[in-house]
């Protein structure tokens, strides 16, 4: 647990070294253990930082929760963790609404960006989400976490019996959480679209989309690529909202690959 300059007390966990840092940004219903692959992959050559958003995971529940405060804490914990050195940034969801904000408003905090699964729109979904965070702070997650579940998680790995182990310990995650965790969901629901905003962004951009993502459907990716001149994008089979997880062996190449552009791998 970290204290940010008076902000709020966000957990990280710093595993690895290296001479360049990798910052991980989780995405909604997650926390900093949604990177385990990628961390295991990384961190013998790059220091890996992962951290949970406030209201989420191990850090402090403090208000508001909306996008410019969490991308604020995004740049607070930048500046404390690798001062004066821009870092790799990779956000999915709900980390890349913070990834495009820091791209944009704050570019010197970044050497390169990787967003997954996410958008730079208003939700469209905002009823269904609603109705279903009405349901989850009512009467707890229970009643809902099997549709939560299968928003995060794509067709072929709700199917798959290797994956169910993962999908499961993610739904029992999931229906452990408190009801405050609502306010956080409210924070992503009610969000601004920045697709004007995003045009300025020129950090390095790569970004990527399970093909099977229905909370982001791969559309809104490929309006992000089209927004941000020179920006890569990939589309991740067998994959739905949750990529690093469902295909990690996908994502970790595909990361490799792009880092890889900053160092002459």
């Amino acid at each position: 647990m970290s204290p940010l300059a008076g902000r709020v007390q966000l957990f990280f966990q710093e595993k690895g070294s290296g001479p360049e840092t990798i910052i991980f940004s989780h995405g909604l219903l997650f926390d900093h253990r949604m990177w385990q692959y990628q961390v295991a992959h990384f961190e013998s050559r790059y220091r890996c930082v992962a951290y949970d958003h406030r209201g989420q995971g191990q850090s402090e529940g403090k208000p508001p929760f909306d996008m410019d405060t969490l991308y604020e804490d995004a740049a607070a914990l930048i500046e404390q963790v690798s001062p004066g050195k821009p870092v790799h940034f990779v956000g999915l969801s709900m980390g890349g609404f913070v990834g495009m904000r820091l791209a944009a408003r704050k570019p010197h905090l970044l050497k390169s960006l990787t967003l997954m699964d996410t958008s730079a729109e208003p939700e469209p979904n905002r009823l269904k989400y609603r109705l279903l965070s009405f349901i989850f702070k009512t009467w707890g997650p229970k009643p809902v976490s099997h549709r939560i579940v299968s928003i995060l998680f794509g067709r072929s790995t709700l199917q798959d019996p290797d994956k169910r182990k993962l999908v499961d310990d993610w739904r029992k995650t999931i229906e452990q959480y408190p009801a405050r965790i609502t306010q956080a969901v409210a924070g992503v629901i009610d969000r601004a679209g920045m697709l004007d905003e995003i045009k300025k962004i020129t950090v390095p951009t790569q970004i990527l989309v399970g093909d099977e993502d229905v909370a982001t459907v791969p559309t809104k990716s490929m309006k992000i690529h089209a927004h941000i001149k020179g920006s890569h994008l990939h589309r991740i089979a067998r994959a739905g909202h949750s990529a690093c997880l469902e295909q990690p062996e996908k994502v970790n190449h595909l990361l490799e690959q792009f880092l890889g552009e900053f160092n002459g791998d």
